[in-house]
C-alpha cells in the first residue's frame, strides 16, 4: 500500500459497513464452504463487493448467473439480493442441497408484489434495471410490473386502468426514493404503499450518519463496489448534503493522494470493516478518527431454514455473537486455496 497521505482528521460514520442480510449471507455460505467439499456454487455475487467474492472463490465458490451451469446434485446457494421464482424452482429440481440466503427485507418486497398483483393492482416498481434485486423482484409478477428510476420515466407510465401500488428496491438513496414517490402520487393520487416502507432500515442508517458528517468534511469516502446500488446510493447522499468532493473506492489503493483536511469516511453494506481499517491507514488521520454516530444498530437475521436443517442441533447456537467478518477471516486463514471445477 502506498504511504500515508497524513490528512488533518478522519469522520467515520455509524452505523457503515455490513448489514443484517449481508451478515447472514456470508455466515451461511462460510458454512456451506465447511460443510461440503468443494465447488460449491453461488447463484450469483453472494453479495457485491469484489474482495469478499474473491475470497469464497479462492476457497472453492463457484458464482453462476445460470442456474443450468450447476451440475446435478452439486449444493448451491442463492444470493442475498433475492431471486426469481423460475430461478428458485429450478434451483430446488436440480437435486443438490439449496440454500436460500435472500434478505428478509427483499423477500417482504417479493410477497407485497404477489399480494398487490393478485389483487389486480398495476405495480410501479423503483429500482436500477439490471440490478440482481430488481431483476428478481420483476420476476414474481411480470405481467404487473413496471420499472421507473425517474420521474420522467414515472410520466412515461401507460394509463393503467387499474389501481396503482407503489413498491421499491430496498437499497435506494432517499432522495431518489422521494422524488419518484411524489411523481407518482401526483400522477396516482390514489397510490397504494405498504404501511412500512420498502426501503432498508440499514441502507437508510447509513445515508443518515453520512449526512451527519459531510457538511463537516472536505471530502468523503466512500468504500464499497460500483455494482453495489445502495453504495452508489451513499455517494449521491454525499454530494446532495453539500460535500464537493465525493470518491467511492473499492479500497486503499484508489484514495486519491491529494486529500487534504479532514475526511469523512463510510462504507457500503457489503463492505467489510477491513477495507474501512485499510482506508483509513492510508489516510493517515494526524490528529486521529473520530466516530461519529447517527443511530444505533441491532438487527440480526437468523441464518437461512435450510441451513438450520441442515446442519445438526446446536451447531449454530452462537450465531448470533459472532461477526461475519471475523467468521470469514478465520475461514480464509484456516482453509488453503481450492480450485474450481475444469
Amino acid at each position: 500500500m502506498p504511504a500515508p497521505i497524513s490528512v488533518e482528521r478522519v469522520l467515520l460514520a455509524a452505523p457503515r459497513g455490513f448489514c443484517a442480510g449481508v451478515e447472514m449471507a456470508i455466515k451461511a455460505l462460510a458454512w456451506m464452504v465447511r460443510v461440503f467439499e468443494p465447488p460449491v456454487y453461488c447463484y450469483h455475487e453472494i453479495v457485491h463487493n469484489q474482495l469478499v467474492v474473491d475470497r469464497f472463490r479462492r476457497l472453492g465458490v463457484v458464482f453462476v448467473d445460470d442456474v443450468t451451469d450447476v451440475p446435478a446434485g452439486a449444493p448451491l446457494m442463492l444470493s442475498a439480493h433475492g431471486s426469481a421464482p423460475e430461478v428458485v424452482a429450478a434451483a430446488r429440481a436440480n437435486g443438490g442441497v439449496v440454500v436460500d440466503a435472500v434478505c428478509p427485507l427483499v423477500t417482504k418486497v417479493h410477497h407485497e408484489v404477489k399480494v398487490r398483483a393478485g389483487k389486480g393492482y398495476s405495480i410501479v416498481y423503483v429500482g436500477h434495471e439490471g440490478h440482481d434485486e430488481a431483476v428478481g423482484t420483476m420476476a414474481v409478477a411480470p405481467d404487473s410490473i413496471h420499472l421507473v428510476e425517474s420521474e420522467a420515466d414515472v410520466a412515461a407510465l401507460p394509463e393503467p386502468g387499474r389501481p396503482v401500488a407503489l413498491l421499491a428496491q430496498t437499497t435506494l438513496s432517499q432522495h431518489d426514493w422521494a422524488d419518484v414517490l411524489d411523481a407518482t402520487r401526483a400522477r396516482f393520487p390514489e397510490l397504494w404503499m405498504p404501511g412500512r416502507s420498502d426501503l432498508c432500515f440499514a441502507t437508510t442508517n447509513r445515508q443518515d450518519a453520512l449526512t451527519a458528517i459531510a457538511t463537516r468534511a472536505d471530502a468523503i469516502v466512500v468504500i464499497g463496489s460500483a455494482n453495489s446500488s445502495n453504495t452508489v446510493a451513499l455517494k449521491k447522499v454525499a454530494r446532495a448534503a453539500g460535500c464537493r468532493r465525493v470518491h467511492r473506492v473499492n479500497g486503499p489503493d484508489e484514495v486519491p493522494d491529494d486529500l487534504w483536511g479532514v475526511v469523512g469516511v463510510t462504507a457500503g453494506a457489503s463492505a467489510p470493516e477491513e477495507l474501512v481499517d485499510a482506508v483509513i491507514a492510508r489516510l493517515g488521520p494526524v490528529h486521529g478518527v473520530e466516530l461519529v454516530a447517527a443511530t444505533g444498530e441491532d438487527e440480526y437475521f437468523p441464518p437461512p431454514r435450510e441451513l438450520r436443517e441442515l446442519l445438526p442441533a446446536g451447531s449454530l447456537a452462537d450465531d448470533r455473537a459472532i461477526a461475519a467478518s471475523d467468521v470469514l477471516a478465520a475461514l480464509t486463514d484456516a482453509a488453503p486455496e481450492v480450485a474450481g471445477p475444469p
